[in-house]
């Protein structure tokens, strides 16, 4: 793992802080499976794929760094800011590419979202999506500005939270030489919450290329615990994904996932 990488992991442990202990650990567990929920949190999501190029010889390793901020616009109407910063070591994805690491394309959603559930109970937000062409190397960003729309519909009832998010990005601006992007993003979840406050999350994360008419389907399936360092609420976490589906140079059978992630309620 490069330097880069160890030392966005290491920013987790800069976060720790006192945090409130109003909310029940299980309320604050069922808050992390609402991505519009009113919770200051920070995941850091390690990410590892295998079996890239024609002859399945390259390997990619990620770090999303994604802060969520939500921020009380009215006494109805939330704001909900979600950040993806991937950090990337990659080697071999393709034919003589070598590798690269660095810093990646950011994504940032904006979710208007209620303050409150519909009477049926369902919890929703809409809002934009841009992809900020921010890739350190040529390899590792798309050379493109990009902007769409995004939402997000899910319902919790007792322990269990499930739903869908959605959003479609294409290029505006950027460099003529680099591929227009295309592309829609597509994430059922769902995930149950025990009293022991252990949560078991299933997601696919489904994305369609619409310039090269390609799928990429990663089944993920994790287990995560919501525990104290010190006076520091974390949730920590990790599993397994399958590929069902990518492009003929893409990652092909099982990957990992492993996540910390850091809360701060208010």
């Amino acid at each position: 793992m490069n330097r880069q990488l160890v030392g966005a992991m290491i920013l987790a442990l800069l976060f720790a802080g006192v945090v409130s202990a109003e909310e029940s650990a299980e309320e604050l567990a069922k808050k992390l499976s609402n991505p519009v929920s009113s919770l200051i949190s920070v995941p850091f999501q390690l990410n590892y794929d295998d079996n890239f190029g024609a002859d399945d010889g390259g390997h990619k390793l990620f770090l999303n760094v994604q802060p969520v901020i939500p921020i009380t616009l009215n006494e109805n109407w939330n704001m909900i800011s979600r950040t993806i910063v991937p950090f990337v070591a990659q080697e071999d994805l393709f034919m003589g590419a070598g590798s690269q690491s660095g810093l990646s394309d950011i994504v940032q959603s904006l979710f208007f979202s209620p303050s409150a559930p519909t009477k049926g109970g369902l919890i929703w937000g809409v809002g934009p999506v841009l992809l900020l062409p921010t890739g350190s190397d040529t390899l590792l960003t798309t050379g493109k500005w990009g902007v769409g729309p995004t939402a997000v519909v899910l319902k919790q009832a007792g322990p269990t939270t499930y739903g869908a998010l959605v959003n479609h990005i294409e290029s505006v601006t950027g460099k003529d030489s680099r591929a227009d992007v295309s592309a829609t993003f597509l994430q059922p979840f769902w995930s149950r919450t025990t009293p022991k406050v252990v949560t078991y999350s299933v997601n696919t994360e489904m994305t369609y290329d619409w310039e090269s008419e390609d799928w990429s389907i990663p089944v993920n399936a994790n287990i995560s615990k919501l525990m104290k360092w010190g006076k520091q609420r974390v949730q920590v976490g990790g599993g397994i994904r399958y590929w069902v589906e990518s492009p003929s140079s893409g990652p092909e059978g099982l990957g990992l996932r492993f996540q910390i992630t850091l809360l701060f309620p208010k």
